[in-house]
Order: C-alpha cells, then structure tokens, then sequence
C-alpha cells in the first residue's frame, strides 16, 4: 500500500494505543502540532468502529492534557479532512496568543484568532529540536 500515514516514519511516534496513534507533524509552525492517526486504512470518520470512536476521544483527551502541562496552549484547533492523504487522521494543533520558547527555537503563532490554515510551510526547525518536542509530548503523555 503506498499510503504516507502507512509508511510513517516511526521516528516521529509519539505513543501508539490499540486503535490509533500519535506522531509529531515535521511541521512545527503550531508548537507541538501532532497527527492522531488511525492504525487501520479507512478514509471515513463514520466507518470506524464504537471502540475506535470512544478511544480516539480517550487518545485526544490525553494528548490535551499533556500539551496543556507541556506548553500551556491558549486553544485547540482539531482538524480531519482527508483531501490529500486518504488514511483516516486528525490534525491537533496548539493555538498560541504569545510567542513560545522551546528548544532555543521562537514559536510564533502568526495566524492566532484566525483559522491556522493556510500553514506557514516555510518554518523549518533542526531535527534535534523537532526530537526534543516529541520526546517532552512523549514524557508529559506517560504522566497521565
């Protein structure tokens, strides 16, 4: 299957549940952006199952929590569209009214009180950093 959510990366797991996962997004322009993925290939929100439902909210509801321990978000934006990767999936992004300090990296929320798309495709953060994210996310989840 050639399927991006498929085949990624295992690098960028954060935690792995029984129905679903989280990974870190490469894109880091929302400070701890994360994809939470289902391990199974559907498209379609309303064909997962009622335990694949109950834990997605289980698996989100954590991942808050951690984020708001973590990095201290002023909100959430959750978002499933489906139009370019077909693999079922929710993108969780951080939304921040100030700036944040991470990893010697400034995180600037440039689209706060507005829809965060389109994303700003051109922040780029070091792989260390990228590294250090997931890891605290991974640390703060284990918490919980």
């Amino acid at each position: 299957m050639d399927c991006f959510l498929c085949q990624k990366n295992k690098d960028m797991l954060i935690k792995k549940y029984k129905h679903w996962s989280i990974v870190i997004s490469t894109n880091q322009c929302y400070l701890g952006w994360c994809l939470v993925k289902l391990n199974r290939h559907i498209v379609d929100l309303f064909d997962t199952t009622k335990e694949e439902r109950e834990e997605l909210f289980e698996v989100v509801t954590n991942l808050r929590d951690a984020l708001k321990r973590l990095f201290k978000p002023d909100l959430f934006n959750y978002a499933s569209l489906g139009n370019s990767v077909r693999h079922l999936h929710l993108h969780f992004i951080p939304r921040y009214e100030k700036k944040r300090l991470f990893g010697g990296v400034t995180f600037i929320d440039k689209r706060w009180g507005h829809n965060y798309a389109p994303v700003d495709k051109e922040f780029k953060i070091p792989d260390s950093v990228l590294n250090k994210i997931r890891e605290a996310i991974k640390k703060n989840l284990f918490k919980i």
